[in-house]
């Protein structure tokens, strides 16, 4: 617990200069003012304040992969400002499955644990990469990545941030199998049968 919680304060201390990093290479529209207005036109320092991170501060680790996030949808102060986070949890053996963020690179610090992480660029080229506690990796604007805690016995904490404040997500295994695709569609692509995309999407649809 402890070393969480000091590994907690670690990524307090770094995670403002990789925010400017990625707002310095930002693919946001650009704003004439400080920040944007809410609705209701009035602001305090309340509304620069997120709060939805103070559950991981003495929290143990969670059974299944979790990401709780800090983007325009739950921190509405980001509007404009062209950056967001999140924090992703991967207990032993958990993976986050290939996705892509459409409007951003993301830049990933391992708090804690190990990783196994890679993309995969415009060429079909993998990179993959094996992370240790420390550890900064890049994924490339709209590639297709993932991250895998590989570890038995132990727990992963990662750090992302991005240079959007919406970021996007588009998880390969929601996006092919649960979107209504034909199941024809799938199978030719994959080539493979119908029974087994029809399995594939009964698997997903079990875990949602």
């Amino acid at each position: 617990m402890a070393s969480r919680t000091s590994s907690l304060k670690f990524f307090s201390l770094l995670f403002a200069s990789f925010a400017t990093v990625q707002m310095a290479t930002a693919g946001d529209p650009d704003i004439i003012s400080d920040f944007l207005l809410p609705a209701n036109g009035t602001v305090d320092a309340n509304f620069f304040t997120y709060t939805g991170f103070r559950v991981l501060v003495g929290g143990g680790p969670p059974t299944t992969f979790k990401v709780l996030k800090a983007t325009l949808a739950e921190f509405p102060a980001l509007d404009g400002q062209s950056v967001s986070c999140a924090v992703l949890e991967f207990p032993s053996g958990t993976t986050n499955p290939p996705h892509t963020h459409p409007r951003s690179a993301e830049l990933l610090f391992l708090v804690d644990g190990t990783l196994e992480v890679g993309f995969i660029d415009t060429k079909n080229n993998l990179f993959t990469q094996t992370l240790q506690s420390g550890d900064l990796f890049v994924f490339p604007k709209g590639l297709v990545h993932f991250q895998y805690n590989a570890d038995a016995q132990n727990p992963a904490l990662a750090i992302s941030a991005f240079g959007s404040a919406n970021a996007g997500t588009v998880s390969l295994p929601n996006t092919l199998f649960t979107t209504g695709i034909d199941d024809n569609v799938l199978a030719i692509s994959f080539k493979t049968d119908v029974a087994t995309i029809q399995k594939l999407k009964a698997g997903l649809a079990a875990k949602s």
